[in-house]
């Protein structure tokens, strides 16, 4: 792999990942782009323990332009990416978190206010604006898994970095504001309260948690795919219509600390995952694909890495909503039965493209 750096016209970094050591990156961005926002805003919500981000002028950010427009199609005149790529990664123009000096004036109350300092990058999986994830050759997947394995280092060694995460929303029911295959990573100032809340309940736990659940799930009714490096499930609470838990079968705490052969083996089980969920409803499936990595510098001897792939979909025209059970009270209630969305996914293995 061949990594390259450049700086786009506003100053920002752009990191060319590279199967050929002869790609040339030294295209020029000569837009004429408008200063970097400064950072966001934190506030802190004392009754949920939760640092909630105001990021005001993400309002202006890039939404659902047309595909001759997409700026993460490569070489033209609106293009965040200036050349034709294998895999790119940016610092993202409406970023939630970014770093730069600001003061912010009290909330009153019981809200401390803190700028948003962190970092937030974009990672576009591929240059053809037609493909997804799902059709990656095994090569390109790989590559992009060297991205986030390059980027969840330089991130993590970035100072007042906590959290690392590294995440693919996909689907227009899911919210994207650019359809072109891509994904994203955040550098958090503090520890989330997801990852924070897995923690508590590893810690508390006699043994360890993660390695107990992935052999429990190894040997039930509910894996959709496996090798010898990585299985992939159904959890026994799954908490959407259709969701799938990627565990490495040994106890990691982030993407850099997989071996060579784990990177590897990681495309042809995630990617045959991605082809089953397409195939449920001859629809391209919503989705959202989170990376659960340690945090930076706390708790990591409890962490274990894993991917955690869900859908809203729930039938042919019909979504799961989060709405006042789920969206206020935290309380999921799921519509289908864990084994049975199970059964559906593992149905699919015969089935064409």
């Amino acid at each position: 792999m061949k990594k390259a750096l450049i700086h786009l016209a506003d100053g920002r970094e752009l990191f060319y990942f590279d199967r050929s050591d002869a790609a040339d990156r030294s295209a020029p961005d000569e837009r004429d782009l408008p200063p970097r926002p400064l950072p966001s805003e934190m506030r802190y919500d004392p009754l949920m323990d939760e640092w909630v981000t105001i990021a005001r002028h993400r309002q202006t950010r890039t939404h659902l332009p047309a595909a001759e427009e997409c700026p993460l199609c490569p070489a033209h005149p609106g293009s965040e990416v200036p050349s034709w790529y294998d895999v790119a990664v940016f610092e993202n123009r409406f970023p939630s978190f970014s770093f730069g000096a600001h003061d912010y004036e009290p909330v009153g109350g019981l809200s401390e206010v803190r700028p948003g300092l962190g970092r937030c990058e974009v990672v576009c999986f591929t240059p053809d604006h037609q493909a997804s994830f799902a059709s990656l050759s095994p090569e390109q997947v790989e590559l992009v898994m060297e991205a986030w394995v390059d980027r969840t280092a330089e991130l993590s060694a970035l100072p007042g970095v906590e959290q690392v995460f590294c995440f693919e929303n996909r689907g227009a029911e899911i919210g994207i504001t650019l359809p072109h295959p891509h994904g994203q990573i955040y550098g958090y100032p503090y520890v989330t309260p997801r990852t924070r809340q897995i923690l508590d309940s590893a810690e508390r736990y006699r043994g360890n948690l993660f390695a107990d659940v992935l052999a429990a799930e190894r040997a039930g009714p509910r894996v959709i795919a496996a090798n010898a490096y990585w299985t992939a499930f159904v959890p026994a609470a799954a908490r959407y219509p259709f969701e799938v838990h990627l565990y490495p079968h040994r106890q990691v705490p982030d993407l850099p600390a997989l071996d060579p052969a784990e990177r590897a083996a990681f495309g042809p089980v995630y990617t045959d995952v991605l082809r089953r969920l397409d195939g449920l409803f001859g629809v391209t499936m919503p989705y959202v694909a989170a990376w659960h990595q340690a945090p930076v510098s706390e708790r990591r001897e409890l962490a274990y890495l894993h991917l955690q792939l869900f859908s809203i979909r729930r039938a042919p025209g019909k979504l799961k909503y989060l709405a006042g059970s789920e969206s206020a009270m935290g309380a999921f209630v799921n519509d289908i039965l864990p084994e049975e969305a199970a059964d559906m996914l593992r149905d699919q293995e015969n089935q064409p493209d």
